[in-house]
């Protein structure tokens, strides 16, 4: 059989005035209609043909979401080539390595400042730069001049299945990031399993928050909309997202756990000082949730509106009002934070994916949310446990395998096709609980095991602590690294142990190693999509970890 994920956009040619995307360049929002974006797949479509780009070809994209990203990844898709995403946000080096092991003919970076970033990068030869939105006096190839004045019409061709649809690298928190090769038919097959939840709505406006180079919003915020003609709305940037859901009103989005755990941070701020609203906010939250579970009593019934327009709608009204659900992934949600929002009316949904599974493996139902699980699979997803209790995954959105490296290829899919996720989970009711990462258990001297990640989403509680990663591989108890506010150490060991009450009394922190700069993608301790690079990390501050020890 043959497909082509640029087909998506071909369904909604025969109603060019559709309205499919809503960005903001120059400070005015705008609509973006199908003859809009076709216009600018036909110009994009006749470049890469006037190169000399033939099937299989890899053009690589690092540039912020929008439109373009858009009308690219469609044109190159069309005409068989493989799209290489990059992050913005990377350092020039990981970028610059990640286009030549693609051995990409043609990059397109949004910025002048990223094209001279990257020909500054040494040892690596690039392909040829075009500059999308160029500063006065770029030398560099720019859009305008790249493209010709006037397209020759779209074309779509039909490729078998398997044909690569994109080389997606790994945000890499230790080593060199792989590149994970998903062909048309694994991407289609998991936004076809999206859409059989029937969670997305036809008439939904999606806010696109999260980098497209990142196969969760890839996926979800951009192939999903499209399957189904829904709108997605590009947020101007991170400082900008209250003001764009205030103002744009979405109904759907994508997220990461931290922008609602920022959003539930100014909500406890704003009931500081008044035990009243402390109390309503309260009731209106265990109330909601319990209703929301299907576990309400009669009071709880009645209570629920009365608080929900008290309390709830001008909390959520800074949401915009109108959002009826958010999926979020990338990291581990921690359950006070979904508490709060389903009780106040809004569905927050827990998923999980991996890139190499096109990304989506399984979510949370509206009717039917636990949010300390991350739901069922999809369907058409299989799950299983393998030895140790690894989740293990199969279904046709599982990856082709990794791009040059057949052994790490070898390594994560097993002979009967399963693809090993490194992570622990347990499956109860149908239901994923993730348990932690196999390769990030921390085993002390004294044989005794921890899942690092619990204990930090624990201690995240207290804000105190911005951010955390637990330390005792090989060491006789654990230490904590924390990027806090000024207390002192005794202070912090005491409010860090707190939150850890209902843990094993041999997993209490014994020292807080107090860090004063945040760990950032730009000083390298972060990924791109803002996981801890624990090996990294160990590395900058062994010497305060040694000291914490008695050692050296």
């Amino acid at each position: 059989m043959t497909c082509n994920i640029a087909h998506l956009f071909a369904a909604h040619r025969a109603t060019p005035a559709r309205v499919l995307y809503r960005h903001c360049p120059n400070g005015t929002w705008r609509d973006v209609t199908v003859a809009d974006v076709e216009a600018q797949i036909a110009l994009w479509q006749a470049a890469f043909r006037r190169e000399g780009l033939v099937q299989g070809d890899r053009v690589a994209l690092c540039l912020r979401n929008g439109v373009a990203w858009v009308a690219i990844d469609l044109a190159a898709l069309g005409l068989g080539l493989v799209v290489v995403p990059l992050y913005v946000d990377d350092n020039p080096e990981n970028v610059a390595w990640c286009a030549a092991h693609a051995q990409a003919r043609l990059l397109v970076a949004g910025t002048s400042r990223i094209a001279q970033a990257l020909a500054k990068v040494e040892g690596i030869d690039l392909p040829r730069v075009v500059v999308l939105d160029p500063e006065p006096g770029e030398i560099a190839v720019t859009v305008a001049a790249f493209l010709p004045a006037q397209g020759e019409g779209v074309t779509i061709v039909d490729l078998p299945e398997a044909t690569p649809a994109t080389i997606c690298f790994t945000s890499g928190t230790s080593g060199r990031p792989k590149g994970v090769v998903l062909s048309h038919r694994n991407i289609l097959a998991n936004v076809q399993q999206c859409r059989d939840t029937h969670m997305a709505r036809a008439d939904d406006a999606f806010l696109s928050i999260l980098p497209l180079s990142h196969m969760f919003e890839r996926t979800g915020g951009y192939y999903l909309p499209l399957s189904i003609g829904a709108k997605v709305i590009y947020s101007r940037g991170i400082n900008q997202i209250a003001e764009d859901l205030s103002t744009q009103a979405p109904t759907a989005m994508f997220a990461v756990p931290r922008i609602f755990e920022r959003f539930r941070a100014r909500i406890e701020e704003g009931l500081a000082g008044s035990s009243v609203k402390r109390f309503l906010f309260d009731q209106c939250v265990a109330r909601g949730y319990r209703v929301a579970r299907g576990e309400g009593r009669l009071l709880d019934a009645l209570l629920v509106p009365l608080l929900r327009a008290l309390v709830a709608r001008p909390v959520l009204a800074r949401l915009g009002g109108r959002l009826r659900l958010a999926v979020v992934g990338g990291a581990a949600l921690d359950p006070v934070i979904a508490h709060t929002f389903i009780g106040l009316g809004l569905p927050l949904l827990q998923g999980y994916g991996m890139t190499e599974a096109s990304p989506v493996i399984s979510v949370n139902r509206e009717a039917d949310n636990l949010p300390e699980s991350v739901g069922p699979p999809l369907p058409g997803v299989e799950v299983r446990l393998g030895a140790g209790s690894e989740l293990q995954v199969r279904g046709e959105n599982v990856m082709q395998g990794y791009w040059r490296n057949d052994e790490a290829t070898r390594a994560v899919i097993t002979g009967d096709g399963w693809l090993r996720t490194g992570d622990l989970a347990q499956v109860v009711d149908g239901k994923i609980f993730i348990r932690g990462r196999a390769k990030d258990i921390l085993v002390l001297s004294n044989g005794e095991k921890l899942p690092p990640q619990d204990v930090e989403l624990a201690i995240l509680h207290d804000p105190v602590f911005e951010q955390v990663m637990l330390v005792g591989e090989g060491r006789p108890y654990p230490i904590l690294l924390a990027v806090t506010r000024g207390i002192d150490e005794e202070a912090l060991v005491r409010r860090a142990n707190e939150q850890l009450k209902s843990f094993p009394r041999w997993m209490r922190v014994r020292q807080v190693v107090a860090i004063a700069e945040p760990w950032t993608v730009d000083n390298g301790l972060l990924t791109p999509t803002l996981k801890l690079k624990r090996p990294r990390l160990a590395e900058r501050f062994r010497t305060q970890i040694d000291a914490a020890y008695g050692v050296g």
